[in-house]
Formats: C-alpha cells, structure tokens, sequence
C-alpha cells in the first residue's frame, strides 16, 4: 500500500480503538520503551507531544516518568514552523507551560526556553500512524521529522511508537525518507537495519 493509503487505513483504525484499548496500548509502550532501553543519566532526548484528539500514543506516560526517575536526563519536545517546514527542540521540565498550535499540537514556548541543538540528540522518540518491517515510517506527511533528522547525529537513535503492528512494506518510500532504528509497540521492540 501507498503512504496516503496507509495514512488513511490507520487514522480510521486508531480513532476506532476504545479509550481502554487506546490505554493499554500506551501503557504496553512505556513499559516496553523502559524495559528495553537502558537510559544514561546524561542523555538527551526528544519525545513528540501528543495531540489529544487523534489518539497518539500517550507520550506522556514516559515523561513524567523521565522526570521522576531521570531528572538529569534533558528532556526536549519540538516546535514547528509551519511556514519554513523546520522543527526546533526546547528542553522541557515539570514546569512548562505548553501552548497548543493551530494544529492542536502542545508546544513549549520556545522563548522562555532552552533550545537543544539536534546535534545533542542521543535519542528521538518519533510520532507515526504506521510503520514497515524494514523500519520506515508513516507519518502525517509534512516531512517535519525527516528534515530533522537528517540533521541530527549518525548515531542518535531514531524510536518510533506505535499504536499497531508493522505492515509488510510501504509501497512509495523515496530516498529523503529517514528510516528508523527501532519501534516499539504494545508487546514488542522492533529492530532495524
């Protein structure tokens, strides 16, 4: 299937997903991302914010337990530009007070903020409505993540989350596509390449 097929299927089956199911889900996902990857206490990571309305993974689950259990870890989420099709990461704590854009998305406001240069990025927890086994991702089809990520560092692990299993492939993956290391869903980590 294309990209916009794929992106269509999985926007109706994670809006079809009871709120218990949707739960549990997300649970089964910060429990996995915890048992599998060990955390360096100077690591610096980004994590999406979810917008509340679509039924993104709950990445707030592994926030707050960055915050209470890793407090020296930088934990950074990004701001859009819109206009300029960029992403920019601002360090965020217990304290932020987040902003909704115009696409529901909560952002940090990036001027009482620390900006984290991408190059700092040990780890990026990355949004996606459905992935493939060989570790491409379907997103919302801005190209946001992959402009970003082709400026962060070679080694920096790129984790998607995922509501739902693998597809076998995504038919239209283009060369400006930025493929990811792992992805973790409910009951599983998915490793690639």
């Amino acid at each position: 299937m294309t990209k916009a097929e794929l992106r269509s299927e999985f926007r109706q089956k994670r809006q079809a997903l009871s709120e218990a199911d949707w739960q549990n889900r997300c649970a089964g996902i910060s429990e996995q991302f915890f048992s599998s990857f060990p955390i360096k206490l100077d690591s610096v990571l980004s994590i999406f914010l979810p917008i509340e309305n679509r039924k993104e993974v709950d990445t707030w689950l592994i926030i707050r337990r960055l915050w209470r259990d890793f407090p020296l870890i930088h934990v950074a989420a990004p701001v859009t530009d819109l206009v300029a099709g960029t992403m920019e990461n601002y360090q965020i704590t217990p304290e932020t007070v987040f902003v909704k854009n115009r696409y529901g998305i909560p952002e940090p406001p990036p001027t009482s903020l620390l900006a984290i240069p991408n190059s700092l990025f040990d780890i990026i927890l990355l949004p996606l409505l459905i992935f493939d086994q060989t570790g491409n991702r379907v997103g919302y089809g801005g190209g946001f993540y992959d402009r970003f990520l082709t400026e962060c560092r070679p080694d920096c692990l790129k984790i998607g989350l995922s509501l739902f299993d693998p597809v076998e492939s995504i038919e239209d993956v283009y060369e400006g596509d930025v493929a990811l290391n792992f992805c973790v869903t409910p009951d599983h980590v998915w490793k690639f390449g």
